[in-house]
């Protein structure tokens, strides 16, 4: 019980951070190209309880955690966005959707960039009784940074599929030519559908492990 109490704890923060600030990326680049609806309604902030969905940045994790999965998975509350408020609505919705996973990757990146520093200080730490407490103090932080490394680039990676709602189908609609674009924007609805079929059928993991296990061997060679 202790043992899952500490890892609910050294996930708690970065999974938060991952998926509030994903969000946030989404409203502040639409606030840029002319759409204030994220803003108006207060979603702009970095105040957690604004951006908490009770299952996906509750539940859903605590349950992965308790579970000892092998993955961690979350998501907020979306940040509202009208893209006819757009300047160019369907060039502009390519940049905010972007926006959320360029926003976890830049986090993964600030990951790796602490670990740089902390490793070495910790390695150098260890060897004194005199720093036990400084020791204490860094290791649990390491772990948070190692574990943000993670979760930010499985979210990056898991939003940049293309396939609506998610970030990378609606970057591909804004990309695509008429009638491709209206033909993909019209199973939106049906995304998350779609989506778990494909867990299912572990097709989604097949798809999503080659580019995630690239990326965190590219992040960790910076070391």
């Amino acid at each position: 019980m202790e043992e899952t109490i500490r890892q609910i704890a050294l996930w708690a923060v970065p999974v938060l951070a991952a998926v509030v600030l994903h969000e946030i990326a989404h409203g502040w680049v639409a606030l840029r190209l002319g759409d204030e609806t994220a803003s108006r309604m207060g979603r702009l902030t970095l105040n957690p309880l604004a951006h908490i969905d009770l299952y996906g940045t509750i539940i859903i994790p605590l349950l992965l955690i308790v579970s000892n999965a092998p993955f961690l998975f979350g998501y907020a509350k979306p940040v509202p966005v009208n893209f006819y408020n757009l300047n160019n609505p369907k060039r502009d919705m390519v940049w905010v959707a972007l926006a959320g996973p360029v926003m976890n990757l830049l986090l993964a990146l600030c990951c790796i960039l602490f670990l740089k520093l902390a490793v070495p200080l910790l390695a150098a730490l260890s060897g004194g009784s005199s720093a036990s407490q400084l020791v204490q103090f860094f290791t649990p932080i390491a772990i948070m940074a190692k574990n943000g490394l993670l979760i930010n680039i499985a979210l990056a990676v898991f939003n940049a599929f293309p396939l609506p709602p998610l970030d990378g189908g609606r970057v591909l609609v804004g990309l695509l030519p008429e009638p491709s674009s209206s033909w993909l924007a019209r199973l939106e609805p049906f995304g998350f559908l779609l989506l778990f079929v494909l867990l299912m059928t572990r097709t989604l993991d097949n798809l999503i492990d080659p580019p995630t296990n690239f990326l965190i061997k590219l992040y960790l060679g910076l070391l």
